[in-house]
């Protein structure tokens, strides 16, 4: 009985990979630093921007003063405005008609108006109330029909002591701002599968509490991204209460300066440092936020796409 043996295969060569060459990245790469250092030499060269006279002024107590101003309006203007866009939201994915429609009503007047005619209309309030009186509503009426002196006011406050031009321009701020999140919210909820709404239900538990133990806290990967970004928006149109007025608001302090020296240009680009600076912390944070409950999901990292860059390929 013969065997034939075969002859054992040539073993094959690994395959060199050669990476994709990608020419238009680093012509992009040098029309983007050429354009970068001509930034750099302007800024550095060109004595209209007054870098010491900047300097000088941009730190100045008054400055400083209306950044805090501007912080502490974005503080409250964010937490009052998710607070009732959160209210908002719910009733208008509740089965009722009345609360889904006032929603609805709600977040079209305050979407449609821009922010800078409704802080200018809180601001002349005063001019439509001379006093908030709280109470029943038509109780004199209601006293003359019946021919006796009914007085269903509880209590009164002048208009001026409590619309100043800081609240005014606070209860602008934060009543838009509940317009937007409330369609935030709106949509996390939605995204959330009915069936989670559903198995909670069958577990026993009230709407409230599903709401608040099952729906949101999923909602909120979908929510966060878009609420740091009204943050940082609010931040910005803080500068807008500046028609208010509310003279102790950092624009307004810069602005004041330029004009006081007849040196507006430089208080202008200080505006855009100050804003900058701001912001550039508020992205921070959004980060790590968007970081924590972005977790389970695959994201390419900024160490990541450089490798990518510098090795050329499409890994």
């Amino acid at each position: 009985m013969s065997t034939t043996t075969e002859a054992p295969s040539e073993q094959a060569s690994p395959i060199k990979a050669v990476p994709v060459r990608h020419p238009g990245r680093w012509v992009a790469t040098a029309i983007v630093l050429l354009l970068l250092a001509m930034f750099v030499h302007m800024l550095v060269t060109n004595g209209a921007f007054q870098w010491r006279f900047m300097r000088e002024n941009a730190l100045s107590s008054p400055v400083l003063a209306g950044a805090r101003t501007s912080l502490v309006l974005t503080i409250l203007s964010m937490i009052i405005g998710i607070s009732l866009g959160i209210v908002v939201a719910v009733m208008r994915l509740s089965p009722n008609p009345i609360l889904s429609t006032t929603a609805w009503l709600y977040t079209w007047f305050f979407r449609a108006i821009p922010r800078v005619v409704l802080l200018v209309l809180f601001g002349n309030l005063g001019i439509l109330y001379t006093r908030f009186e709280f109470g029943l509503p038509f109780d004199r009426q209601l006293g003359n029909l019946l021919g006796i002196d009914i007085n269903g006011r509880l209590f009164g406050v002048d208009s001026r002591t409590l619309l100043t031009g800081f609240m005014a321009g606070l209860l602008g701020l934060a009543l838009s701002e509940a317009a937007y999140m409330a369609e935030i919210v709106r949509g996390g909820i939605s995204s959330i599968d009915p069936g989670q709404h559903e198995a909670a239900q069958a577990l026993g538990m009230s709407r409230p509490l599903t709401m608040r133990r099952v729906i949101l806290p999923q909602a909120m990967r979908v929510i966060v991204p878009p609420t740091g970004n009204e943050t940082i928006a609010m931040l910005k149109d803080t500068s807008l209460v500046a028609f208010v007025p509310v003279t102790n608001e950092l624009f307004f302090q810069l602005q004041a300066v330029g004009n006081r020296t007849f040196r507006p240009f430089p208080m202008l680009v200080a505006a855009c440092l100050w804003y900058l600076a701001m912001t550039s912390v508020l992205m921070v944070g959004q980060y790590f936020l968007e970081k924590r409950y972005s977790r389970g999901t695959r994201t390419a990292t900024s160490a990541r796409r450089w490798l990518i860059f510098f090795g050329g390929g499409n890994r």
